[in-house]
């Protein structure tokens, strides 16, 4: 199902007027310093009122069966709102690594919870050295009766502290192969991480023995992770766009109505050419991560590429235009009570999230074939 663009405009209405209700910047802080990291009543109302995590699921499995552009445009917003909730993890991470896997038993039994809000999921891949490559996965799982037990420890996983579904990525003899695991598990321990970026929840696991059900084929782990980090690195393009923008537009704000030596501060070169990089790559970005959308949609073969791309682009623009938001606003900008450091750790932290410039840049060496 594709939505047409006035149904993409009512779609970023809608979504826009939920986030200047529910996640204000007071509403940001404080969820900062709670725990859980989100507001189970607004994730509630996301899931109730606008379906929002239903919306890229297959109908089959109780979706609305809507693809990636219409799950960008819901990104681009939450992104801008700095949004505090289990989605990114729960419909971009978990839910895709599902669909990926091929098991139509497991995504019956596990996607119809997720698509209406009442189970929230993680992904856990990285160890210790922070990495998603699941070449470097080291935690082990062995068969056990029926079933199989995990061993092993898990970083940065998102989310992970409150998730009622863990897909961990272990390794069999025949390889990285996925596998999910229930919150309440027996050996599973999740501990709150501390990360520069207080508004995307990370957790650090240890499974000691956890009971774990296989999900898809044994060793499928590599093919699995990267479609999901393709799909993964759009969705976070998008939320890095929307991001960008906003600090685009608070910062033209800003030089609009600051008046130094009896004009406005926008009047001077300096902050113009500023404000003009912004616009620049903020735009790029939109267009990057909205290309790489439409080419997913239509299952094109340019689509990792572009997905790549979408990443690069994007975690280069958001930091760029958090960084200038930061200049523009001159001392203000650099203190605690100024929404432009939330702005700015966000950027860092996603630029990070799946390996940093370095890895992403390998990666689309890697799909460009070279």
């Amino acid at each position: 199902m594709t939505a047409d663009e006035s149904e993409l405009r009512e779609l970023r209405s809608s979504v826009r007027e939920f986030m200047e209700a529910k996640s204000p910047e007071e509403s940001v802080r404080k969820l900062m310093e709670s725990e859980p990291r989100f507001d189970p009543a607004v994730w509630s109302q996301a899931a109730d009122q606008l379906r929002l995590p239903g919306l890229a699921i297959p109908e089959e499995y109780g979706g609305d069966g809507f693809g990636l552009v219409e799950l960008g445009v819901v990104l681009e917003e939450m992104g801008r709102a700095l949004f505090c909730a289990p989605f990114f993890a729960t419909v971009l991470l978990a839910a895709q690594a599902l669909l990926a896997s091929g098991d139509k038993e497991a995504c019956a039994r596990l996607l119809p919870g997720i698509a209406t809000g009442r189970t929230t999921a993680t992904l856990a891949v990285a160890e210790d050295h922070g990495s998603w490559d699941p070449a470097m996965v080291s935690a082990r799982a062995v068969p056990d009766g029926g079933g199989w037990t995990v061993r092993g420890r898990k970083c940065f996983v998102v989310d992970g502290t409150t998730a009622d579904l863990i897909l961990v990525v272990a390794r069999t003899v025949a390889g990285p192969t996925l596998f999910a695991v229930e919150r309440e598990a027996a050996g599973l321990t999740a501990e709150p991480m501390e990360t520069l970026d207080a508004t995307r929840a990370m957790a650090r696991l240890t499974l000691d023995a956890v009971p774990a059900t296989l999900v898809g084929a044994q060793g499928a782990g590599g093919r699995i992770m990267a479609k999901v980090l393709d799909i993964a690195s759009v969705g976070l393009a998008a939320e890095q766009a929307g991001g960008a923008r906003r600090c685009l537009e608070t910062s033209a704000d800003y030089a609009r109505v600051r008046h130094q030596f009896g004009r406005p501060i926008g009047s001077f070169q300096a902050v113009k050419h500023k404000c003009a990089d912004m616009l620049v790559q903020v735009e790029l970005a939109e267009a990057a991560s909205r290309e790489a959308a439409r080419l997913a949609d239509e299952d094109s073969p340019d689509f990792p590429v572009a997905a790549a791309v979408a990443h690069a682009c994007c975690s280069r623009a958001y930091m760029l235009a958090t960084m200038e938001n930061i200049q523009v606003h001159g001392g203000i900008g650099f203190t605690w009570e100024h929404p432009a450091h939330l702005y700015f750790r966000r950027a860092k932290s996603s630029q990070l999230l799946f390996g940093g410039p370095a890895v992403y840049h390998e990666r689309l060496l890697d799909r460009l074939g070279i």
